[in-house]
């Protein structure tokens, strides 16, 4: 499955959410089941929340041991702790504060009141990625890492023709000229996201339909930062009908998958 993506249609924003909710449960459950722990990066957005959202609304999640999973983020707000704009915020209202699990298993970004600047923040966060990382690696090989996608192709916050998608040696980037508000931000780069067993990108609406026809068309990585990602074992991508105005059907069919090799490797 290394070089294939896949684009699972659902009719509207509710059955996609469910729809990856449950195949998020179903994945851990798969996964733990013969590793002694998963590491999941979040997203945020009104599609990575309402995926939490159904998680902890789920008969099903019950049958995930918690305690052995250990949660990340793609990116965050350079905001203050606890604001209801940060990703963290939002994924502990959705589905974490419903969980039995030790505070050691939820990684958040630093907030901009923790008494730290931006550019320490980052190497707080790649040290922490150090930390958890299998021997003779610098971050984690996750198992799950969820993505948004904006209008614009952008993925966690690496923007378009922005230094952040052109960064091959740091983990952690500190962003300071977001053209999405705020303009600061912490972000995973392509190589740690592109490490993670699977990516799965969720996207929904009529203003996504651009991005993702160019990410299935092969785009530049720089100019459409989703077309640069692709997990090692998966890359699936759950859409909702309204995304996919500008897809051949072909591609987007439940039951077909898209496959190519990773041109965007020569950009």
């Amino acid at each position: 499955m290394t070089n294939e993506r896949r684009v699972l249609v659902h009719p509207d924003k509710k059955s996609l959410s469910a729809a990856v909710a449950a195949r998020f449960v179903t994945a851990l459950v798969d996964i733990l089941a013969v590793a002694p722990r998963a590491d999941v990066a979040l997203t945020g957005g009104s599609m990575g929340g309402a995926v939490l959202a159904d998680v902890a609304a789920s008969p099903a999640k019950d049958s995930v041991d918690w305690s052995r999973v250990h949660f990340w983020w793609g990116d965050e707000r350079w905001l203050p702790r606890g604001d209801a704009e940060r990703n963290e915020t939002q994924s502990r209202k959705a589905l974490l504060d419903t969980l039995a699990i030790d505070g050691g298993n939820i990684h958040a970004f630093g907030a901009s009141d923790d008494g730290i600047d931006l550019d320490v923040a980052a190497e707080a966060y790649a040290s922490e990625l150090a930390e958890h990382a299998a021997e003779g690696l610098s971050y984690p090989r996750f198992d799950i890492t969820f993505l948004g996608v904006g209008p614009d192709g952008h993925v966690a916050s690496l923007f378009p023709d922005l230094d952040g998608i052109r960064e091959r040696e740091a983990a952690v980037i500190a962003v300071r000229n977001s053209p999405k508000p705020p303009a600061e931000r912490l972000s995973l780069t392509l190589p740690v996201i592109n490490a993670s067993a699977r990516v799965w990108l969720v996207l929904a609406g009529a203003d996504k339909a651009s991005a993702l026809g160019l990410t299935l068309a092969g785009a530049s990585r720089t100019e459409v930062p989703a077309a640069g990602v692709k997990g090692r074992e998966e890359t699936s991508l759950f859409v909702d009908a309204d995304a996919t105005a500008e897809v051949p059907e072909n591609l987007t069919t439940t039951e077909i998958f898209w496959t190519a090799t990773d041109s965007t490797d020569a950009h």
